[in-house]
């Protein structure tokens, strides 16, 4: 006979979902995997950790417009062009942006977070949010 908890835990755990907690409730994440949740961490980290990544992503949420690869030389005071182009093209492998080229002179390349990059992007203003409600300055 399966206890309510463990029952409820299994159900998050078939959603995808983390299970919410309930005041006096402790903490139970019954049925996750810590080897397989480490991965994914370390995965994510791969993602929004390098440096520039965060600096990539942030204006293109604060706008519907796309953002113009010489908008982001002239916004990331520290950083090479190497370096820019090099996370540009990682965040379009990794279907985060969206790169358009056109053909004119000067050349114009403009980029926009695809669907999984605006997701990624929501994700980090949730961090942000809490960092700023749970921070004790």
């Amino acid at each position: 006979m399966e206890t309510k908890g463990i029952r409820q835990n299994k159900t998050a755990l078939e959603s995808g979902k983390l299970p919410i907690l309930k005041e006096n409730n402790s903490c139970n994440f019954y049925g996750y995997d810590v080897e397989n949740l480490m991965k994914e961490t370390s995965e994510l980290r791969k993602i929004i950790t390098k440096r520039g990544t965060l600096e990539i992503l942030i204006p293109l949420c604060c706008s519907n417009d796309p953002v113009r690869y010489l908008t982001f030389r002239k916004s990331m005071k520290g950083f090479s062009s190497k370096t820019l182009t090099i996370r540009l093209k990682e965040l379009e492998k990794s279907g985060i942006l969206n790169r358009q080229s056109f053909n004119e002179i000067p050349p114009r390349v403009e980029y926009r977070l695809t669907p999984k990059g605006q997701d990624l992007v929501e994700s980090i203003i949730n961090l942000l949010q809490w960092m700023r409600k749970w921070s004790t300055s």
